[in-house]
């Protein structure tokens, strides 16, 4: 690798951002509903409100997603590159690695139930023959929340993972090239060496 590269950086932390943001506005734009009664009988039931949260949701989902492909795409998902060399940058790649892939699914599994369930809500008017019913089922609170904070976790240890695979990278790339002047400054002497005595 040539190093780490700033739009790299600037477009993984740009839409992981951009999908927090819109987490917390699905959370807080959570589809409600209300008992109201049907004018052609004595029926009652639940309509539920605006559903932008499903539509945030959605695109908080897509924007992770994308996300995720651009970091392994940039550093070959880890196993498809070249070999990093030993040391603390490798195994900080090999931890961080691991851990943002776990949060991203995590993100991911609670964006996606999270707007399936509040379409299914927003989309469903439930009749009743019960003139008494006194609320009506909704997504569950903090959803959306959760999926903004593994979206967090995500953003902060796909980054770690990128720096220190980079590092990883870059040094093996120095140490062979450091392991290859030692060789030709010791074969040196030994040919001069070879050269005088057979002279």
């Amino acid at each position: 690798m040539a190093g780490i590269s700033v739009i790299v950086v600037v477009v993984v932390a740009f839409l992981h951002i951009l999908a927090f943001v819109l987490a917390i506005g699905a959370e807080m734009r959570r589809s409600t509903g209300k008992v109201v009664p049907d004018e052609y009988d004595e029926r009652t039931f639940c309509a539920y409100d605006s559903d932008a949260s499903t539509a945030y949701g959605l695109s908080a989902f897509g924007l992770l997603l994308l996300s995720q492909a651009v970091v392994s795409a940039a550093t070959r998902c880890l196993c498809f590159g070249r070999g990093l060399s030993a040391g603390g940058p490798r195994t900080c790649a090999i931890a961080s690695f691991v851990v943002s892939w776990i949060s991203f699914l995590v993100a991911e599994v609670c964006l996606l139930a999270g707007s399936a369930r509040n379409a299914y809500h927003t989309k469903y008017v439930g009749y009743f023959a019960k003139k008494d019913l006194s609320s009506c089922t909704a997504l569950r609170k903090g959803v959306f929340a959760a999926g903004a904070t593994f979206v967090l976790l995500s953003m902060i240890s796909s980054l770690l993972y990128y720096w220190s695979y980079s590092k990883a990278d870059m040094g093996g790339w120095v140490k062979h090239q450091n392991e290859g002047g030692v060789g030709m400054a010791e074969f040196g002497p030994e040919k001069r060496g070879l050269g005088n005595t057979n002279g």
